[in-house]
């Protein structure tokens, strides 16, 4: 090994033990994180060190997550959770309160996307039960989310909540106009959360991800799809969750403590402002 490389692997190796431990001693609440993205984030929390609260409405993918991170070490219960529903929420925080002692962080990542099913329609078509349904889980969970966990923060004078755009937001996306409007909504949630919260110490920020290849067995329209995302970017290559969870761990920790109401574009350099 040569004297640089030598030198190179001094500097790195306690870059990397300072980034595993972070967030030791945090505890992160992160909706809709039995699936896809959402689970990615808890993961990645979780080895910087955070206690996660794994917030699902799927009881048992809840589940199914936080036993795989215990198994790895790592500190976490699932709650089964319904964004919707303001006393499922209480539940929420109580369980991560009661077991955690605390809440320092909450990643707003439970939406209608995937996981469950979104028409793709021109926007006259759209069902208007289906556009309700999009706000109330998209839009209000957020509201409720935040809402649920702001009193512990703001007796810690500390928190971090970090909500979930999308880069359609940004650009438009034709037909899926109740999506696209309600990751929009979130932009301007996150900007007046955050002046409402500041003064009690509380840093409130937002992600905006790509077209994300999300599903765990894609078939191959939704892979064509993902695949497809590549074209309109500087970096020609399929998003990964492994892609958002950086900007997500770099909003919850200390790094980011006087950045609030601010979006990260993650996506490869399809939008650029």
């Amino acid at each position: 090994m040569s004297q640089s490389e030598s030198t190179a692997n001094e500097i790195v190796q306690p870059v990397n033990e300072l980034i595993s431990n972070r967030l030791k001693g945090r505890v992160a609440i992160v909706t809709g994180a039995g699936h896809g993205i959402g689970r990615a984030y808890a993961t990645r929390l979780a080895a910087e060190g955070a206690s996660v609260v794994i917030a699902e409405l799927d009881k048992a993918a809840g589940e199914s997550v936080a036993s795989e991170l215990v198994e790895k070490g790592r500190s976490a219960i699932a709650v089964a959770t319904n964004v919707t529903d303001p006393a499922s929420l209480k539940n929420m925080a109580s369980s991560a309160i009661d077991t955690f002692g605390r809440i320092d962080i909450l990643v707003n990542n439970a939406a209608i996307f995937s996981t469950i099913p979104m028409s793709r329609s021109p926007f006259d078509e759209i069902e208007i039960q289906e556009w309700d349904a999009m706000m109330a889980v998209n839009v209000k969970g957020a509201w409720l989310a935040s809402r649920a966990v702001a009193p512990q923060m703001k007796t810690q004078l500390s928190g971090k909540i970090i909500n979930i755009s999308s880069g359609t937001a940004l650009k438009g996306s034709a037909s899926r106009i109740h999506y696209v409007t309600s990751k929009a909504a979130i932009l301007g949630f996150t900007r007046t959360l955050a002046r409402e919260l500041g003064q009690y110490g509380i840093n409130v920020n937002c992600v905006a991800p790509g077209n994300t290849l999300s599903e765990v067995n894609p078939d191959e329209s939704t892979l064509s799809f993902r695949n497809a995302g590549a074209n309109d970017r500087a970096l020609k290559r399929t998003e990964q969750p492994s892609d958002l969870v950086g900007a997500v761990a770099f909003f919850a920790s200390s790094d980011s403590d006087f950045i609030t109401g601010q979006t990260l574009v993650v996506d490869g350099g399809s939008f650029m402002h």
